[in-house]
């Protein structure tokens, strides 16, 4: 009885093991999905915001934030391209981690331009508006370049698997119509057309059954039957009246 008691003590002790394990698992997604969400509207105010920053105002203070929103929506366009491939292409992990350490100089560029845009000093702001200008074009085109390069493998691998199932289904189809290419012809040859100096010359009929030319002997006629034996057990005929 003990025995039982304790296995029941157990199980109910895992069961509330599970159900934390569970609860905590489940609280754990919910948040992760909380934050993302989050993480997305942020980032989209902030990309609205520095859309609008960019055609409000003029000078180095809208320059900066056009920089800012064509780093951020490159950087976010390779990344989204990058995570969606290297899930059906595994040799896509290095260009992954190469774009890792790009996002590290893209991070540290964003955070320059963000505290630049409240810069008092427009003069110097000015002077050092071409070379942000250049590294920010430096790191979108690389970007850009992982990005295109990515989606042309995507494409050739597509084109690839449609040029061999092509090639298959045109197998099969030749397959399915075997007939067009294993049936015999049926088409009843020509007669031969006898020669000038034949006796059939300029005959295209078939000759009829039994009949002879001139130079064939005559068949002797059929012999008449000789008289039928008689036996014993057969009466004799009777002579024919004649009254």
């Amino acid at each position: 009885m003990e025995a039982v008691i304790a296995v029941i003590v157990l199980l109910f002790v895992l069961c509330l093991a599970l159900g934390a394990y569970a609860t905590v698992k489940v609280i754990g997604a919910a948040k992760r999905g909380v934050d993302r969400t989050i993480g997305q509207a942020r980032r989209t105010v902030e990309d609205q915001t520095l859309r609008a920053k960019s055609f409000a105002q003029s000078g180095p203070a809208g320059e900066i934030a056009q920089l800012r929103l064509a780093l951020r929506t490159s950087m976010r366009a390779t990344q989204d391209a990058l995570q969606a491939g290297v899930e059906e292409d595994v040799s896509l992990k290095e260009s992954l981690a190469l774009f890792q350490r790009l996002s590290a100089h893209g991070h540290e560029l964003d955070a320059e331009l963000k505290r630049l845009e409240s810069e008092p000093d427009r003069a110097t702001l000015a002077e050092r508006l071409p070379a942000l200008r250049e590294r920010t074009e430096r790191i979108t085109g690389s970007a850009d370049s992982l990005r295109w390069a990515t989606r042309d493998r995507a494409r050739r691998f597509a084109e690839d698997d449609l040029d061999s199932l092509s090639a298959q289904i045109g197998v099969e189809a030749g397959a399915l119509r075997h007939w067009t290419t294993s049936e015999p012809d049926r088409t009843p040859p020509w007669p031969e057309a006898p020669a000038a100096d034949s006796p059939t010359a300029g005959q295209t009929w078939p000759e009829t059954p039994g009949a002879r030319t001139a130079d064939e002997p005559t068949p002797p006629a059929i012999t008449p039957p000789g008289p039928r034996q008689a036996y014993s057990w057969q009466k004799k005929p009777r002579p024919e009246s004649t009254t």
